[in-house]
């Protein structure tokens, strides 16, 4: 039992009469939901009622639930964590049955890996349920591990360009979609080089989203493109962020034996065209930027160079990729 108040009780009916309000709250009594708490004092009106009671609450009965979760199941779920938390359980219960249907009845499209959200609608008729939902507490609650369901995860593909697919080329990453779209028109254009250096393919990284399109590359991209003869470059901004994405995107090619390096030409590019401007007329560094960066990216480049980075980013300065453009190109 839980105490309430008679306000609390007539909430809702406050346009009722008070013999109205009376004869509901009688009414309650007579049911046995509500108890008059012994100390309560009266509300002083005629005929008068406690300003306070007891809220009966019915003893649950989860025998039929408990038989359910031990014996109904698929013997492949474990009932531990809801035989001890059977609230939830009545909660999450329509989609703990889906999946005991899924796991019995459909055993054999397990055999076939399909991708996270094919999964989720074919279990739970919600193609976001893994994903955007609750799938994977219900998993854990069953004690059922991901890799149970054969699903993998899907990223956006990579939007790249392709000036050829003879292997053994320079395959430049970039940070951001105006130097992609620069970039790429100075190699429609005819264009071979790049300051300097031959540019086969342009990937478009959408900043941090590269991170989760490379985890698919050895599955979504050309066979050219993964050629071991290639030689993989990355063009950012020259902040933080930017250095960090690196950093992240040479771990990730470290993992399948790839090696990557900064565009060295286009930064010190970079650096020269901001140098004209004046470092001190550079815009400021973006909040809440992560200035944990490792040493590798800066030993790409010469003493000047790296003095001069360092310097700029110091001063809580960065310098976008935008400083640079097809006439640069």
């Amino acid at each position: 039992m839980k105490k309430i108040t008679l306000e609390e009780l007539l909430k809702g009916k406050s346009s009722a009469s008070y013999r109205e309000q009376y004869a509901y709250v009688t009414g309650l009594m007579d049911k046995g939901k509500i108890l008059p708490m012994k100390s309560a004092k009266s509300n002083g009106k005629s005929p008068a009622l406690p300003l306070r009671f007891w809220l009966v609450t019915p003893e649950r009965d989860d025998s039929r639930y408990r038989n359910e979760l031990s014996f109904d199941l698929d013997p492949r779920i474990s009932p531990d964590y809801y035989l001890r938390h059977m609230a939830i359980y009545e909660k999450d219960r329509p989609f703990v049955l889906k999946l005991s249907d899924y796991l019995r009845n459909h055993s054999e499209d397990l055999r076939t890996e399909v991708s996270e959200n094919e999964r989720s609608f074919a279990i739970w008729q919600e193609e976001k349920f893994l994903q955007k939902g609750s799938g994977f507490r219900i998993l854990k609650n069953c004690g059922i591990d991901p890799s149970v369901l054969s699903f993998y995860p899907t990223s956006e593909p990579l939007a790249y360009y392709s000036a050829d697919r003879i292997p053994g080329q320079n395959i430049l990453m970039i940070e951001n979609k105006d130097t992609f779209f620069s970039m790429r028109k100075a190699l429609l254009d005819g264009k071979k080089e790049i300051f300097g250096r031959p540019i086969g393919t342009l990937i478009y990284g959408a900043g941090k989203g590269i991170w989760k399109s490379l985890d698919d590359f050895e599955l979504c991209v050309e066979p050219y493109m993964r050629d071991p003869k290639n030689h993989y470059l990355y063009f950012g901004d020259l902040d933080y962020e930017g250095i960090g994405i690196y950093d992240k995107v040479r771990e990730i090619f470290g993992n399948v034996d790839r090696k990557i390096a900064p565009f060295h030409e286009a930064y010190e590019k970079m650096v020269d065209k901001a140098e004209v401007i004046g470092f001190d007329r550079l815009p400021k560094t973006r909040e809440q930027q992560n200035r944990s960066i490792g040493d590798e990216f800066f030993f790409c480049f010469d003493e000047k160079t790296r003095r001069q980075m360092r310097e700029i980013l110091e001063k809580g300065l960065y310098i976008p990729q935008e400083i640079l453009n097809i006439l640069d190109f």
